[in-house]
């Protein structure tokens, strides 16, 4: 737990100024009467190196950390939770007797949001997985803690799917994009952790019509909230799960690691965040 004296946090990125992360901590913030603070800080890949040495006496109880930086992060710690250790990137910093221990909480995130929308996600067995970048390695570190057996990676270039498979080990297994049909048949869920879809450009990724009538299909995506992908999805009757989610739930550890306090996701907070995307369209 950081130091309940300090009540400052950060978001830390190249560029920075379109995260949203401010929004969600200054809500929590403002709602559980924290005298608090959580700034957007724009650091150059060149400098965030220094940057993370000099946290320990920045005043900053720790932060979050965002593209590019996730795995300067991961390499600048002293301590890594597990979940940062197996994705090899790190998405939040906090200090420990002034040591820098870096976390994931992405695929907390993941899990918390489907827990919330799809509440017997855990009960599948089969999952398919579209991209082998950052965000898949923390669903696929989700999708094995939660007892998935059998996880298929797609990916547009093989190899990447196969590091993937590598690194995650039994039960995952690498393809590439043309197989995404094939193995769409028996999956209990469907995880797009692509671009494809944002900014509502393209169709979606894949024919959904091939998914089993129970499947669960989510997004990373939130910009639109309701992909190609998810849209074609809803319009089979099959359960829905938008990329919003994870990303209220992601931020809730680190708060709590800053601020002393676990916050809440609730519909106050998400409706916030979406009046700020469509001001923002």
């Amino acid at each position: 737990m950081a130091d309940r004296g300090i009540a400052k946090a950060f978001v830390v990125g190249h560029p920075i100024a379109h995260s949203r992360s401010p929004l969600i901590h200054g809500y929590w913030l403002e709602a559980l009467g924290i005298a608090g603070s959580y700034e957007r800080i724009d650091v150059h890949p060149d400098s965030i190196g220094r940057f993370l040495a000099e946290l320990p006496g920045s005043g900053f109880a720790g932060g979050n950390v965002t593209i590019p930086h996730k795995e300067a992060a991961h390499r600048a710690a002293d301590r890594l939770d597990e979940a940062a250790e197996l994705i090899g990137a790190a998405n939040t910093l906090w200090l420990e007797k002034g040591r820098l221990v870096a976390g994931n909480t992405d695929a907390y995130g993941f899990a918390a949001n489907l827990d919330a929308e799809a509440p017997h996600w855990k009960k599948g067995r089969t999952a398919l997985v579209l991209g082998a970048g950052g965000a898949a390695r923390a669903v696929l570190f989700a999708l094995k803690e939660a007892g998935f057996g059998d996880i298929r990676v797609v990916n547009r270039t093989l190899s990447r799917a196969r590091e993937l498979a590598d690194r995650f080990g039994a039960g995952i297994s690498a393809h590439g994009w043309e197989a995404a049909g094939a193995l769409a048949a028996d999956a209990d869920i469907l995880v797009n952790t692509t671009s494809l879809g944002m900014g509502g450009a393209g169709g979606s990724p894949v024919d959904v019509s091939l998914l089993p009538d129970g499947a669960i299909v989510a997004d990373i995506v939130y910009v639109p909230l309701e992909t190609p992908l998810l849209a074609a999805a809803r319009g089979r009757g099959l359960r829905t799960v938008d990329g919003l989610g994870m990303l209220l739930h992601q931020a809730a550890p680190g708060f709590e690691r800053w601020f002393g306090t676990r916050p809440e996701v609730t519909p106050a907070l998400r409706a916030r965040i979406v009046a700020d995307l469509e001001a923002h369209k």
